[in-house]
């Protein structure tokens, strides 16, 4: 394999790699093995024809789209091994050359780490965060709490009303007929919650348990199944059952059963403790947020679009991660919410690029600080892993990579930057 490397702009570089004719051929030849049995030939048993005599009759580049295939993960991680750039997005691939006899060759064109020429980071002026808690706060604290600790219990003897869940067996009509996705059995919906289109739930305020309830509501114009935007629907819904929630009294029962102390009045002071506390760490976050960012704001980078387009699908992966943990599908997210993927990721491009711009400041500021964890810092941080992992230390250390250990130390020196930036700020 022999590579070229072109810098373009704008942190762009274009990687043309050349595999050489007898690789393609063993490609093709691998192609051939995995094919075979599925291919006739008249006069041959079916996995038994020669390769030369289907590349006769079908062609000398049967076999080549799967070589490409197989080629061009092997030698693409092969050149980012070789060449000496930060790959920071997915490669935008193109066949150059591809013919049967010939050298295989094809581009890929990725972003690179971008430099980062840091501005002011130091005694920077942030917004003071007041953390003194008020009497309101704590009881709306305590409120929370009793809510927290209410029960839930069957309606049996009033209509449905805001704020309860009624349990619901639905289908839904356009024009008289089934459409699908609108359909669900025994569904849990809190009445108010909005997660259905709207004017759904206040349709279903007021019926009792038993009732059929003929639903009429219009899916948005901007619904992301484009056959339901701005169509009228029916949902037949039978409510089977109507619950709500049951708060108990604020008395020393209930501070000696959510708490360790006899009474409310100790219950009280323990909840403005306790809320004090946040506050002082949530002001000490958002003096961190403040620093941080005014820090990026004084630094300059040129951020290639690849490399946000590869933080927003990543973010677009981690969401369908935690919807999938919650038992809900992206195609059910889209159907429920009207959104699109395309939609989703043009809508997390700010967000990603901030998140870029964040953690390539904090690294520049970590290596102008000359900020390295000690290794007690380490092995403490392995051993916080390895408690969560339920596993021992050296064994976690021992399982970890070199490019895991390094990434871990990379992101104890970031949050180390923050740090330093937030206690040289100056609260204004």
């Amino acid at each position: 394999m022999s590579l070229q490397v072109e810098k373009l702009e704008k942190n762009m570089a274009k990687l043309t790699i050349e595999v050489s004719a007898e690789d393609l051929d063993k490609a093709m030849q691998n192609a051939y093995q995995k094919q075979k049995g599925k291919i006739s030939i008249p006069g041959f048993r079916k996995g038994k024809a020669p390769r030369k005599m289907i590349e006769q009759m079908y062609g000398k580049g049967i076999f080549l789209e799967d070589a490409a295939n197989a080629l061009i993960p092997e030698h693409y991680s092969k050149a980012l091994d070789e060449c000496e750039l930060e790959i920071v997005s997915q490669p935008e691939i193109d066949v150059v050359q591809a013919e049967p006899g010939k050298a295989f060759i094809f581009t890929a064109e990725v972003a690179v780490k971008p430099e980062v020429t840091l501005g002011e980071y130091k005694g920077l002026e942030v917004p003071k965060t007041e953390t003194e808690v008020t009497e309101e706060e704590v009881e709306e604290e305590i409120k929370k709490e009793l809510e927290k600790n209410s029960r839930t219990v069957a309606v049996e003897d009033r209509a449905a009303a805001k704020d309860d869940t009624v349990t619901i067996d639905f289908e839904g009509f356009v024009d008289g007929v089934a459409f699908e996705g609108g359909k669900g059995s025994d569904y849990p919906l809190v009445l108010g919650s909005n997660t259905f289109i709207p004017g759904f739930e206040d349709q279903l305020v007021g019926a009792n348990a038993g009732d059929h309830v003929e639903v009429k509501v219009t899916f948005p114009a901007e619904y992301q199944a484009a056959e339901l935007a701005g169509k009228d629907a029916v949902f037949q819904c039978d409510v089977k059952k109507i619950e709500t929630k049951e708060v108990p009294e604020l008395d020393d029962d209930f501070a000696k059963d959510v708490s360790e102390f006899d009474t409310v009045a100790e219950y009280r002071e323990d909840v403005k403790k306790n809320l004090t506390e946040k506050k002082e760490k949530e002001a000490l976050q958002a003096k961190e947020d403040a620093a941080v960012e005014k820090a990026v704001e004084n630094a300059q980078m040129d951020i290639p679009e690849a490399m946000i387009n590869t933080q927003a699908r990543q973010m677009l992966d981690d969401f369908a991660r935690r919807m999938q943990s919650q038992g809900l599908s992206m195609e059910q997210y889209f159907q429920f919410t009207g959104q699109t993927a395309d939609k989703m990721l043009e809508d997390m491009k700010p967000q990603a690029l901030k998140r870029i711009q964040t953690r390539l400041v904090l690294e520049k500021i970590a290596e102008a600080e000359n900020i390295q964890p000690g290794e007690e810092e380490v092995d403490a941080e392995i051993a916080k892993m390895a408690e969560a992992y339920k596993m021992e230390a050296d064994k976690l250390k021992e399982l970890l990579g070199e490019a895991e250990l390094g990434q871990m130390k990379k992101d104890m020196a970031v949050q180390k930057a923050v740090t330093v930036i937030a206690e040289a700020a100056k609260e204004v």
